[in-house]
């Protein structure tokens, strides 16, 4: 990709991805959805998990599958407030930057 991923779209996108899932999903997973939208490593996911964590965007938990631990992450209240504004700020500037994509002369 081209183009910069701040901080503030990677944490929407990893909210957006974690909120689909009511019960929680494991950080491998949430790698997998992301890489859907924009290229992204582990090691680049797992402080974006920490900070949304810290912040009480997300609980996490463990549990176990095939003997070992995983761990899983679920949005809380705040992240679903977070990731409302993210929505209505994305759609405010990305229909600015469609506008502005669409004007042009090629």
């Amino acid at each position: 990709m081209v183009f910069n991923t701040g901080t503030a779209l990677l944490d929407a996108i990893v909210l957006a991805v974690v909120s689909r899932d009511m019960e929680g999903t494991y950080g491998y997973k949430i790698t997998q959805d992301v890489r859907g939208a924009i290229d992204i490593s582990e090691s680049t996911l797992y402080p974006v998990l920490r900070r949304l964590q810290k912040d009480e965007c997300l609980d996490v938990y463990d549990q176990a599958y095939d003997g070992r631990n995983r761990r899983y992450y679920k949005i809380t209240e705040k992240g679903r407030l977070q990731l409302n504004l993210y929505k209505g700020e994305w759609g405010n500037y990305s229909g600015k930057i469609a506008r502005i994509f669409e004007e042009a002369r090629l």
